[in-house]
């Protein structure tokens, strides 16, 4: 594919090529109810995904010791990280107060994955034991755990492709539930994580493709079992629903920390992105609930910037990183994703505020900077969330995006988010050899 007409038309994107960290604005941003004029789905969706987890919430509980904090809800802390906002005001220009979303402590998966990936399990299992009269909506689901209920879902299989965690969160849950699950896992995925997901009961499958090698063949193996579920992460909307849901929480959250959002007390979030369906479903969520007040941001590894340039190009999932002669290839395992979701991209089109990217080498950086710190320990590919925090006013590109949406003066109220998207599965001995990564 000949890339020279897209850089012409999108200047940015000869940054990209080049490798070289930057900022793309997404210039088909739209406000108020421009927003929302071509997407026929919402609040309501959000709010049925809410419910189902809420039913589910005693059987997590009887399965899963570490829901029991939250009755079986999984949820993740916000904590004002005040010692690392003092750094990034000092040394990075930063204004505003600075929280982290703690999705790299969730229970179960210890990654946002677990927001959409027990989401989705959990609805193909409700979907089964409905309409093989197991339960009814009323029922108190954790009946589910007994052993006839395991024996009938036993029949049945899930199957996902998978760079690591969302593999994790899906072969978790569906083996302890009582299903037969198989995980297609890419090239770039740790052996750490293949590892616990083989003892937890889950078949793992090892390809030497990528991302997108990895879920097409474990489509085509699930297509051929009637039997057979595919947790599509490119295209499914009950994964993204399962995302949004934690808009909803963290609405509840701020209001519980006396934190204000409106006109003049803006909200930005950072999330870091592979192809695109977690950050894009809890973006979906927070601008429903904040709209214009709220500013979310994706970050992408320089190497794998999926979703940057399937959004600036327009063609969202009609092309990879590699027609622009990029490798796909990052420490940043869970966001080493080739060719974006052209469904999240074609969502986004209107709400997003902008990618920023971010070289490998500042992943152990930033890592380094808020255990020394905070004493919090994420994964790597979680700390691309700061490279939003530190950028945002650094680039000419993003401090036109505040002058134009009129945040200048109000940033000294703001209130930023970095979404730590993993982290508390990582054995503590490679979490120490991160430490000490240098690139």
């Amino acid at each position: 594919m000949d890339v020279k007409k897209f850089i012409e038309n999108e200047p940015v994107l000869e940054d990209v090529k080049n490798l070289k960290p930057t900022v793309w604005i997404n210039p088909n941003k739209k406000t108020g109810a421009a927003v929302w004029k071509n997407i026929d789905f919402g609040m309501e969706e959000i709010k049925d995904a809410d419910n189902r987890l809420r039913r589910f919430a005693p059987l997590l509980k009887k399965y899963f010791e570490d829901t029991r904090e939250y009755d079986g809800i999984i949820e993740s802390p916000l904590k004002r990280i005040s010692n690392l906002e003092k750094v990034m005001k000092d040394d990075y220009n930063f204004l505003g107060d600075l929280y982290l979303k703690m999705d790299s402590h969730l229970a179960v998966a210890g990654s946002i994955k677990a927001r959409g990936g027990i989401y989705e399990v959990l609805y193909h299992a409700e979907k089964l034991a409905l309409e093989n009269g197991l339960i009814t909506e009323d029922d108190d689901y954790s009946v589910l755990a007994n052993d006839e209920n395991r024996k009938f879902f036993s029949k049945y299989t899930i199957q996902v492709g998978s760079t690591g965690n969302l593999g994790l969160s899906i072969g978790i849950t569906s083996a302890t539930l009582g299903f037969n699950v198989i995980v297609h896992m890419s090239n770039d995925a740790k052996q750490w994580k293949k590892d616990l997901l083989r003892s937890k009961g889950a078949t793992v499958k090892e390809y030497d493709g990528d991302f997108t090698a990895a879920v097409d063949e474990g489509r085509r193996e699930s297509d051929k079992d009637p039997n057979s579920y595919f947790v599509d992460d490119e295209n499914s909307m009950t994964l993204f629903m399962g995302y949004a849901v934690a808009a909803l929480r963290l609405e509840k959250q701020l209001k519980d920390k006396n934190i204000t959002v409106d006109k003049d007390h803006p909200l930005f979030v950072y999330i870091p992105c592979g192809v695109g369906g977690s950050p894009g479903g809890v973006t979906f969520g927070i601008k429903k609930i904040f709209g214009d007040n709220a500013h979310v941001f994706f970050i992408e590894p320089t190497h794998a910037p999926a979703m940057l340039v399937g959004m600036a190009t327009g063609l969202n999932g009609e092309i990879s990183v590699q027609d622009f002669g990029i490798d796909g290839k990052t420490e940043a395992d869970g966001l080493a994703v080739g060719r974006p979701s052209g469904f999240v991209g074609g969502v986004m089109d209107t709400m997003l505020s902008g990618i920023f990217t971010i070289s490998d080498d500042k992943l152990f950086d930033y890592m380094r900077l808020l255990n020394d710190n905070e004493g919090i320990q994420i994964e790597p590919s979680s700390c691309a969330a700061f490279e939003g925090v530190v950028k945002l006013n650094d680039y000419d590109a993003t401090l036109k995006y505040l002058e134009d949406n009129d945040l200048k003066d109000k940033m000294d109220n703001s209130s930023h988010i970095a979404w730590a998207t993993g982290g508390k599965l990582v054995p503590k001995e490679i979490m120490e050899e991160y430490l000490k990564t240098y690139l």
